[in-house]
């Protein structure tokens, strides 16, 4: 009998993106804008009908579901299945009954994980981190999410809070104030919901070729810096160095054998990963050798993955 599918949905702060997953295969996906900002309850008909789309485009009926996994950008509770805490989108989350949605709306059973542990389970299922039982992850991307499987468990901890929180690691405590409302966390000083107030907020910014961006991202940072662009070459800098702190505390505090690069930030990833190579390279506690630092294998893919992962395998 064919493996039943699963529906995946990534909550993500710009983009939610939706596939038709079976086994360890996307059939096809989908793609909205989050208008996150606007809550989850007004987007969940679009994803109705833009899931129901998919199913016919499969030739697939709710009858045919195995269930429904979501990835969610805040603290979660997978046995409760619900939002705990989610910071500036999809405010609304906590208060709806999204395992009853599933029901009511296709007859399936509903999980949910927060989404860089979903995107650090497609991984080490099906991408970059197959074959390890220590795998940390980190995205870099509209924030700075990050997870980790230690001993061959996903880590969760007693509040669902553990390994989830890098992006708040306290660098610099004399910095930017963060979305969470402490003082120079990770997210505040080299993410892209903060890049734009950096740059801008820099004396020589109207001298800049950044200038030229609205909004000004990662992406200008890298292209401008390559041209020489002063202000852009610091930012680049002061953003690699603090990433690189990240990943050193990251594995500092899960050991694991293989640290894995991920989110839309790493388009440039051939700039990245050499300068956190090495500051992991000098960590002189690893005396049995360095943490390999690799990009992820699924770019768009993992979350989704994950989720579906969760539905197959009940895994919590």
């Amino acid at each position: 009998m064919e493996e039943q599918a699963v529906i995946a949905i990534d909550l993500g702060g710009t983009r939610i993106k939706l596939g038709l997953v079976r086994g360890g295969d996307v059939l096809l996906t989908g793609q909205l804008d989050s208008q996150s900002g606007q809550g989850l309850q007004s987007r969940l008909p679009q994803i109705q009908t833009t899931v129901n789309d998919m199913l016919t485009k499969a030739g697939l009926s709710a009858a045919d579901l195995a269930g429904l996994g979501v990835a969610v950008p805040g603290i979660v509770d997978p046995f409760q299945q619900r939002v705990l805490s989610i910071n500036d989108k999809y405010s609304d989350a906590p208060n709806l009954d999204l395992p009853g949605w599933a029901r009511e709306t296709w007859g399936v059973p509903f999980y949910l994980e927060n989404d860089t542990r979903a995107a650090l389970l497609g991984e080490w299922r099906h991408g970059s981190g197959r074959g390890y039982d220590n795998v940390v992850l980190m995205t870099l991307g509209t924030g700075i999410g990050t997870s980790a499987v230690i001993e061959g468990r996903l880590l969760r901890g007693k509040h669902f809070q553990a390994g989830i929180l890098g992006g708040h690691f306290i660098q610099n405590p004399q910095g930017n104030r963060c979305n969470c409302g402490a003082v120079g966390c990770a997210e505040a000083e080299a993410s892209t919901w903060s890049l734009a107030q950096r740059a801008v907020t820099h004396a020589t910014f109207p001298q800049s070729l950044l200038c030229r961006y609205d909004p000004v991202d990662f992406e200008a940072v890298f292209r401008c810096a390559a041209q020489g662009d002063s202000l852009a070459v610091s930012l680049r800098n002061e953003s690699i160095a603090v990433w690189a702190t990240c990943a050193y505390n990251l594995v500092q505090a899960y050991d694991p054998e293989i640290l894995i690069l991920g989110g839309g930030v790493m388009a440039s990833r051939d700039a990245i990963i050499p300068p956190i190579q090495y500051r992991l390279n000098q960590n002189s506690w690893a005396t049995w050798g360095n943490v390999a630092v690799v990009p992820s294998l699924l770019t768009d893919s993992a979350a989704l993955l994950g989720a579906a992962h969760l539905a197959y395998n009940h895994e919590l």
